[in-house]
């Protein structure tokens, strides 16, 4: 009876010395990940907000896990030879890459894209939140977005709103002005965010959409006027009214950004990888560099960012459809 007994804590004692190490691999599933630096692909040109936001959360990364991640501007196409590269890569969670609305836009209206944003990759975490600011030229006889949805009313086709480009965010931003709105400011599309403000201090254009880092020395000096902003609520980044209260309910677009990689990088990866992320957005002086962009971090589970992109990509699927708006590529 004894010698039952005896046996039977032996048994108990060797199965919890096996089953040890089996817990230590649930609470890190990738223990030896990254042995070596990871590949960061921003699509977008250096200093643009992507920049910023890819650069400060891969220095919070390269300091987490004693690996550099390399931030590799890949521009061109609205953002889809960044992200194609990222979708293309192998699938070992050593290329990583970030997003922003805009690339949701450009898989709502580009039907020849060489990736399925919704296929062959997949979210890791969205990063932050951001807001445009509308803004015109000082000749524009608006002061707050009733005044200039009447001047529009008044006078079709006389004003014109620049963009960084087709399909892009900043010009679906207008596009949804001018459906919610009902009016025709038309659009004149430019080689990115850089040319759009000297384009309109030149008088090409009377109308943008930019952020917060791109226009905000422009306004304080005076040569651009910030009527509103483009998100649901006002921000502590700046003294304007959202476009939703000042003239345009329902109104709202956000230029978030995310971290991605390809749908086929296992699990394991991607969950310790937005942990770290995570992690890094709670941190004060991230939080701080990215308000210089008027961006609020966010930190959200893979399931959440994967969900969010599929609303967004429906959101400009449907804007198309109701305002009749020609597919063009980018």
């Amino acid at each position: 009876m004894i010698s039952s007994k005896v046996n039977l804590v032996a048994a108990c004692c060797a199965a919890a010395f096996v089953s040890a190490p089996a817990f230590a691999a649930q609470g890190d599933p990738a223990p030896n990940y990254p042995t070596k630096p990871v590949r960061f692909i921003c699509p977008f040109a250096p200093g643009a907000g992507t920049d910023l936001t890819a650069r400060t959360i891969a220095q919070k990364l390269g300091e987490k896990f004693g690996q550099q991640f390399v931030v590799d501007n890949r521009t061109g196409a609205g953002g889809a030879i960044g992200v194609d590269t990222v979708a293309k890569a192998i699938p070992d969670g050593y290329t990583i890459g970030l997003i922003s609305a805009s690339n949701s836009v450009n898989s709502a209206t580009n039907p020849d894209l060489p990736y399925d944003m919704q296929k062959d990759l997949q979210g890791i975490s969205q990063a932050t939140s951001l807001f445009y600011v509308m803004y015109t030229h000082p000749s524009v006889p608006a002061k707050n977005t009733r005044e200039l949805i009447a001047y529009a009313k008044a006078n079709p086709g006389k004003l014109n709103f620049g963009s960084s480009g087709r399909n892009t965010l900043q010009h679906f931003s207008g596009e949804l002005f001018n459906h919610m709105a009902g009016v025709k400011v038309v659009h004149v599309p430019y080689k990115g965010t850089a040319a759009v403000i000297p384009a309109m201090l030149a008088g090409e254009v009377q109308l943008g959409f930019g952020s917060l880092i791109g226009t905000r020395a422009q306004m304080q000096a005076g040569k651009l006027r910030g009527l509103a902003i483009t998100a649901a609520k006002r921000s502590p980044s700046i003294d304007l009214p959202t476009i939703a209260e000042s003239g345009l309910p329902g109104y709202e677009v956000d230029q978030w950004y995310g971290v991605i990689t390809s749908s086929k990088v296992p699990q394991p990866l991607v969950r310790k990888l937005n942990a770290a992320i995570v992690e890094a957005l709670k941190l004060q002086d991230v939080a701080q560099r990215l308000a210089a962009d008027g961006s609020t971090p966010v930190g959200s589970s893979p399931e959440q960012f994967n969900a969010h992109i599929r609303t967004e990509i429906a959101k400009w699927k449907k804007l198309v459809k109701e305002a009749n708006l020609p597919l063009q590529n980018g």
